[in-house]
């Protein structure tokens, strides 16, 4: 009669020792990717808020002011990004002709993270910039 086949010890250590070295490796790439892919979000409210910027210059013959950044007759944008992972911030220049919308991660929303792109910016002339967490310039990386 064949003897029933089970596993050794040996063989289920060797299983979890080859589980977690996967998951240690899987895991940091996982949470790069998803702060890349969150990247866009910024990008994306950065962009609206300059088309919206360029509608309301061509009705007022000057850029909205912050103030002017979620009311209707204004830009009527939210001051976070579509999920929330960035809050936008608006400066317009004391003539209103030109501005800066920043892009800056949202503590506790997982994007605060992300040293390499830490800071998303666009002004009037539609110059896009980002800067990682120590001030360097990472436009070209960041703007992808």
């Amino acid at each position: 009669m064949p003897r029933p086949r089970a596993f050794t010890l040996m063989e289920v250590l060797i299983a979890l020792v080859v589980i977690a070295v996967l998951a240690a490796i899987a895991i940091p790439v996982w949470r790069n990717h998803l702060l890349r892919v969150r990247r866009a979000e910024a990008r994306d409210a950065l962009m609206a808020l300059q088309v919206a910027q360029d509608r309301f210059f061509g009705r007022h013959a000057r850029y909205a002011t912050a103030a002017q950044l979620a009311t209707p007759e204004g830009l009527a944008l939210q001051a976070t990004s579509a999920q929330g992972s960035y809050s936008i911030s608006l400066d317009t220049s004391a003539d209103g002709l030109g501005f800066l919308a920043t892009a800056r991660p949202v503590a506790r929303a997982g994007q605060e993270a992300d040293t390499r792109c830490a800071e998303f910016s666009i002004d009037h002339v539609g110059q896009m910039r980002a800067v990682d967490s120590n001030g360097t310039d990472r436009s070209g990386d960041c703007w992808r």
